[in-house]
């Protein structure tokens, strides 16, 4: 809790108005940060205890302003159990965004879909999660001002808040698939073996991020959304090799329709 005050008290030096949301920007999601009307920038690297991205297109700064009519703190750039962080350490900055009082979480990622019928370019939105990372930021002594020893997983995305942004979705005339989200360690991409696997425990898409935020936000008593730009198709029998460029380069042509349903969403709490 020291750690987690010492941080929050040095965010809080330079921009001190109480937050209403938090936004964790994934892989090739940046861009969503230019609809913040931004008032501090602050670089992780100059907040004590925090990490540091280490990933290509994560870029490693807190933008601090409003958003939909709502002040919100956006992490341009998350940490990953690959770049050999303890899950302890990748949803630090959850715990942070709480103390400086938000009580809701909107997490975003790049990922690859399982599901035959969606297509890369789709928009998902998380109606639940499976959590293969082979670890759990929970694990060890409970501190109980953080949140209760067995957090309930029932429904780990908030019904609301998922209502609202199908609202929002239809709204605007954006496509919007609901489904499951899987997390694997990483950072190799998966076999078409592995994929048949994923799919056949019911998973619609996977990545490497965004559960072990969830499971925090969760357990501090976060509301949380979740949202997934498909970046690659991922059909074991049609596989083609994936690279990188061209995942952001997808995910950022989806992004003004992620955009318009976090601006909608946050307009509405």
């Amino acid at each position: 809790r020291e750690r987690i005050e010492a941080c929050a008290q040095a965010v809080r030096a330079r921009f001190a108005t109480p937050i209403d949301a938090a936004i964790i920007l994934g892989t090739g999601l940046g861009g969503l940060a230019a609809e913040i009307d931004v008032q501090q920038t602050i670089e992780y690297g100059e907040l004590p205890n925090f990490p540091l991205s280490t990933v290509e297109s994560h870029t490693g700064r807190l933008l601090c302003g409003t958003l939909g009519g709502r002040t919100v703190i956006a992490m341009q750039g998350r940490f990953h159990r690959y770049e050999g962080y303890t899950l302890q350490q990748v949803t630090f900055p959850v715990r942070v965004l709480q103390a400086l009082g938000a009580g809701t979480l909107i997490v975003s990622n790049a990922c690859g879909g399982m599901h035959p019928l969606w297509a890369p370019g789709d928009l998902m939105l998380i109606a639940d999660h499976i959590n293969l990372l082979g670890d759990n930021p929970l694990i060890g002594p409970n501190d109980d001002a953080l949140g209760p020893r067995f957090p309930d997983m029932s429904e780990p995305y908030d019904a609301a808040l998922r209502r609202i942004a199908r609202e929002v979705a239809i709204a605007n005339n954006i496509p919007l698939r609901e489904g499951v989200y899987v997390a694997v360690q990483g950072p190799n991409l998966e076999t078409r073996a592995e994929y048949r696997f994923l799919r056949g425990i019911g998973a619609d898409v996977v990545g490497m991020s965004t559960v072990p935020e969830v499971i925090v936000a969760v357990h501090g008593g976060m509301r949380v959304l979740g949202l997934s730009i498909i970046t690659d198709q991922c059909l074991p029998d049609a596989l083609k090799p994936a690279h990188l460029p061209e995942i952001i380069a997808v995910a950022k042509r989806a992004e003004p329709s992620l955009s318009t349903v976090v601006k909608g969403v946050l307009a509405a709490l």
